[in-house]
């Protein structure tokens, strides 16, 4: 397995539209490890996409519990589990992770139990390893370090960057957040960090596609990093490779790679990657 970084959803938010990207996902192929953060819809197709066998999964890493991070992650496991999946997925998640999955699998009861009886399948419930995460840190052993810092996302309480160690690489994701400033010390000297990015200049245009008008532009205002500001972050952090995710807007055809770069100019010239759906990135 080739170490690298894909990115699988780079859209900010739940919405989807025609032709456009799907929200957040990224797997990280790392140290023989095969872990995915986030489970945006689409998530499993994209994996699939990425030519990851869905039975090969190992861990996942919720950031946080808004849809757009996690909607997918009920049907990913049983998408995996009906592709042939035989092993246990740890999957790390925040409080509340818990009611999500018992949820889910309440849900599906009647094909679970149903698949397991006429196909002889392992029972799904057996294949999860359900880990309540906060800060601090989250997971070790001898390949693989996980760290986690709560981040600035109001309203929602428990949500976390999270710091991933292996192969002597050091990787951040700032999962959603506000300009946060000690993010820098905690991403301090990371050879990569995939933060959110927003352009100020695409909020009003994307508060009027999606509707509920001041109320979702105050949030999104409160909630989010506008670009420049990532790149603050980046600098003070002295990373060495910058990738914007979950992009804000990130399907309006009036804005594209080139507005990211001028928002960015004077800013940040380190290497930079600006996130688009598949998009993989050696390690």
């Amino acid at each position: 397995m080739t170490d690298r970084l894909v990115l699988l959803g780079t859209k900010g938010g739940p919405a989807i539209r025609p032709g456009g990207p799907s929200p957040t996902s990224t797997l990280l192929d790392i140290s023989g490890r095969r872990i995915v953060i986030d489970c945006g819809l689409g998530v499993a197709r994209a994996l699939v996409n990425a030519d990851v066998p869905l039975k090969d999964l190992d861990m996942i890493l919720i950031t946080h519990l808004h849809s757009d991070h996690v909607l997918e992650l009920g049907p990913l496991m049983h998408t995996a589990w009906t592709s042939g999946l035989a092993r246990k997925v740890t999957v790390y998640g925040p409080a509340g992770i818990e009611d999500y999955w018992s949820g889910f699998l309440q849900s599906m009861r009647y094909d679970i139990d149903l698949r397991i009886e006429d196909e002889g399948r392992p029972d799904l419930r057996d294949l999860v390893e359900l880990k309540v995460y906060a800060d601090g840190l989250v997971h070790r052993d001898a390949e693989l370090t996980i760290t986690a810092l709560r981040v600035d996302h109001p309203p929602v309480v428990d949500c976390f960057a999270l710091k991933i160690e292996a192969s002597g690489k050091s990787i951040v994701f700032s999962a959603d957040t506000a300009y946060f400033p000690p993010l820098a010390g905690f991403a301090r000297g990371s050879d990569i960090l995939v933060h959110e990015a927003m352009l100020a200049e695409g909020v009003d245009r994307l508060v009027a596609r999606t509707g509920n008008g001041a109320r979702l532009k105050d949030h999104l205002l409160a909630s989010h990093t506008l670009v420049e500001d990532a790149a603050r972050i980046a600098v003070a952090a002295e990373v060495k490779h910058l990738v914007l995710h979950h992009l804000i807007p990130a399907d309006d055809p009036q804005f594209g790679e080139a507005d990211w770069l001028e928002a960015l100019h004077g800013k940040w010239d380190g290497p930079l990657t600006i996130g688009r759906d598949g998009l993989v990135i050696p390690l």
